[in-house]
């Protein structure tokens, strides 16, 4: 067992999360790569890394999809050595960064061992045969009636929480998943342990089954609308109010404007949010209640174009034009109470509210004022008993002004953070 795991775990309310293509990271491609740039990672603010799957990739009916796994307890060739991941997460964790990695549950590749040393693993077809999960026809569905699989899937996952002292897991298509089998695997990977959980899936009983946040899928759709003109800012109030009704009071929801999936299939978010239009979705994501903020590979370039996961496809780092965005943020988060994600929230109206959303999050004593403007026009601004009287932060700025009655005018597509 290498270094001492779970010891950086940070409080999941307070976690802020960067999601790295292995392939995509470096010119090298592989965990070795990764390790070279922690320090950069580290000083955007980030605490918990998430690696993208680090195994064998099955080769049979195969497109080279990482989350085609041939082997559950090995590290795949093209990323490097078990002992390399261990490299990788100790470093992380001598800069208080915590490790996750992907896991697939729902499926195997289609030459996984199991298929041939134990079928009734497996779905089967109409024919008898094992059946590939949806159309993806380079895996193979996983039978979750049977305990022995189950017994196994978990004894797989707590080789590698043992071996390399990662933290977590982000759960692949967790959501189709039966839930009682995550009740009884998070149960069985927690007895003793730290272990974060993150669920690919927009369910609020993965939470009751022990994962600590989910996806907002819902919130990027409706924020993809918003940026196209197709619905008001304030439509993000019904997100909100569906997310408070329909997932328990502690569940923490992920937020982002980009990942793997979204941008090779959909182009998020040089595509979906273009140009100026990102920004303030990005602060959204970080400053929102309830909300667990993710960045994927090379949004501080940024990297503006569809980036490959299933081949290696390098990322030029070197301009970094988004890094002190992030940065700015990322730091408010970690350093005012205000931002944990158990904060309270209060919507303001400060202009209009079919293009401008602002809100008031509180906590210990402190506040933070946050102002988006969601349309490519100019919004006048005049806030109003938010308890901002006198002067205050602009953190974006750098400067202190006066905040409360006074008229302003936010440009296209802007946004203000004050404490």
């Amino acid at each position: 067992q290498s270094g001492t795991p779970f010891a950086n775990v940070p409080s999941a309310k307070n976690a802020v999360i960067y999601q790295i293509n292995i392939r995509a990271f470096s010119a090298s491609g592989n965990l070795q790569g990764v390790t070279a740039r922690l320090d950069a990672i580290k000083n955007l603010g980030v605490n918990v890394l998430y690696l993208m799957p680090v195994y064998p990739v099955g080769s049979l009916r195969g497109i080279n999809s990482p989350y085609a796994v041939k082997d559950f307890k090995a590290v795949g060739t093209e990323f490097g050595t078990l002992d390399d991941l261990r490299t990788l997460v100790n470093g992380a964790h001598s800069r208080n960064m915590a490790v996750m990695m992907d896991w697939v549950a729902n499926h195997t590749g289609a030459d996984h061992p199991w298929l041939t040393t134990h079928t009734d693993f497996y779905e089967k077809d109409s024919t008898g045969k094992p059946a590939s999960a949806f159309d993806w026809t380079d895996t193979r569905s996983l039978n979750f009636d049977n305990k022995e699989m189950r017994d196994s899937m978990i004894a797989s996952m707590k080789y590698w929480l043992n071996e390399t002292g990662i933290d977590g897991f982000r759960c692949d298509v967790a959501g189709e998943v039966p839930d009682d089998f995550w009740k009884q695997c998070i149960t069985e990977l927690r007895k003793g342990k730290e272990v974060l959980m993150l669920a690919e899936g927009d369910k609020g009983s993965l939470h009751t089954a022990g994962f600590d946040i989910s996806y907002a899928w819902d919130m990027f759709q409706m924020t993809k609308k918003i940026a196209k003109g197709e619905r008001p800012a304030f439509a993000i109030d019904s997100i909100k109010n569906q997310n408070d009704t329909a997932f328990p009071a502690n569940a923490l929801r992920l937020y982002f404007t980009s990942n793997h999936d979204e941008n090779s299939w959909n182009q998020a978010d040089y595509g979906t949010m273009p140009g100026a239009s990102h920004a303030p979705f990005a602060v959204l994501t970080q400053t929102m209640v309830r909300g667990i903020p993710l960045i994927y590979s090379g949004q501080e370039e940024p990297v503006l174009r569809k980036v490959e996961f299933f081949e290696k496809d390098p990322i030029a780092f070197g301009k970094f034009g988004r890094a002190k965005f992030y940065n700015t943020l990322l730091h408010l988060r970690q350093s005012n109470p205000a931002l944990s994600a158990d904060a309270s929230f209060k919507k303001i109206v400060v202009g209009d509210e079919k293009a401008v959303y602002a809100f008031v999050r509180e906590k210990d004593g402190k506040k933070v004022l946050v102002i988006l403007n969601l349309s490519a026009r100019p919004q006048k601004i005049k806030v109003t008993k938010a308890g901002f009287d006198g002067d205050r932060y602009n953190v974006f700025m750098g400067t202190k002004e006066p905040l409360e009655n006074k008229e302003w005018q936010l440009e296209p597509w802007g946004y203000a953070v004050y404490e």
